[in-house]
This record gives C-alpha cells, sequence and structure tokens, in this order.
C-alpha cells in the first residue's frame, strides 16, 4: 500500500516555503550588514549631553549606509578588476547595485528617527526602539538563514540567537558608554 503522508524529505532538506523564498547570500550579507551599521550608527549620534538632533542623525544614518554600499560593490569592481580574470563578465553597476540590502536594512532605523523628528517620541526612545527591533531582525536573518540551509528549529534558533547577540552587544556598549 503506498504512503499517502507524501514523499519523504531528507532531514537536511529545508521546507518547500523556505526553499523557494531563500534570501540571497548577497542579501543576506549586506542586510545584516546594515542592521549593525545602523544600529551602532544610532547608538553612537543618540550622544547624551547634546542636543537632541534626529533629522541630522538619521540624514548620517542613510548616508553612512549609501556610503558603505557604494564602497563595498565598488571593492568588489576594483577585486573583480585585479584579479585579472577575463571571464568574469558581471556589469560592474550590477556589483555595486547589489548592496541595495545594506541601504535597505538601515531604513526602519531611518523611520524611527523620523518619527521623533515628527515629535511621535523622543529621539532616545527612538534608538532604544531602533536598537530593540535591529537586534530581534538579526535573530530573524539568522535563523531564517539557517533554515533555508535546511538547519531544523532548534539549531536554527541557536544560530539567530547567535547573530542576535551583535545586537545585544551593541545594546549594552550603548548602555555602558551613556
Amino acid at each position: 500500500m503506498p504512503d499517502r503522508a507524501g514523499p519523504v524529505r531528507p532531514e537536511s532538506a529545508p521546507p518547500r516555503w523556505i526553499a523557494q523564498h531563500r534570501p540571497p547570500e548577497q542579501a543576506l550579507f549586506s542586510g545584516v550588514y546594515g542592521l549593525v551599521l545602523a544600529s551602532a550608527l544610532a547608538a553612537a549620534l543618540d550622544a547624551t549631553g547634546e542636543k537632541a538632533d534626529p533629522g541630522a542623525d538619521a540624514l548620517w544614518v542613510l548616508l553612512t549606509a549609501l556610503a558603505s554600499g557604494a564602497a563595498h560593490g565598488y571593492a568588489h569592481v576594483i577585486a573583480q578588476r585585479a584579479s585579472g580574470d577575463r571571464a568574469a563578465t558581471t556589469n560592474r553597476r550590477q556589483l555595486v547595485f547589489a548592496e541595495w540590502p545594506l541601504v535597505a536594512a538601515v531604513l526602519p532605523t531611518v523611520a524611527m528617527l523620523l518619527a521623533a523628528v515628527a515629535g511621535w517620541w523622543a529621539e532616545s526612545t527612538a534608538v532604544d526602539v531602533a536598537l530593540v527591533f535591529n537586534t530581534v531582525a538579526l535573530f530573524g536573518w539568522g535563523t531564517w538563514a539557517a533554515r533555508s540551509a535546511g538547519h531544523g528549529w532548534p539549531s536554527s534558533c541557536l544560530a539567530g540567537g547567535l547573530d542576535m547577540v551583535i545586537g545585544l552587544v551593541i545594546i549594552i556598549a550603548n548602555a555602558l558608554i551613556k
């Protein structure tokens, strides 16, 4: 009698939905980098004892992300050029624009700082919320990446937890410095 439970999936294979929505490696790399960058900048720009200027801080976070993304993409261009690999046909503009997840990852932090400009909350609250949001997002990215690689829930959550530690270090450093 045939098995009605469906095809047997190897333990290392990710669930179908996760496999279909697997994030590209470049998006994961740039997204995580952008979250860490946004957290570190927001924490550093929210200096105690200075007049709050969340608009300028939001602009600095966005400009730094744009500059970092462009610099990282251009570094790929330079590395490709220096390798002398004539077979590499990747469009140089594509290498630079492939860094868009870095810029996209800072947008929630920028939005939270702009909400402080609108008077919805204080800049320090915006920074605190951004740090927590980015830390939770790091957990999510780490867990999703591990699940899409075929890991089970326990090891995926452990991977996400290890990614989350980066955000927690920034939160702790922010609290200790202030």
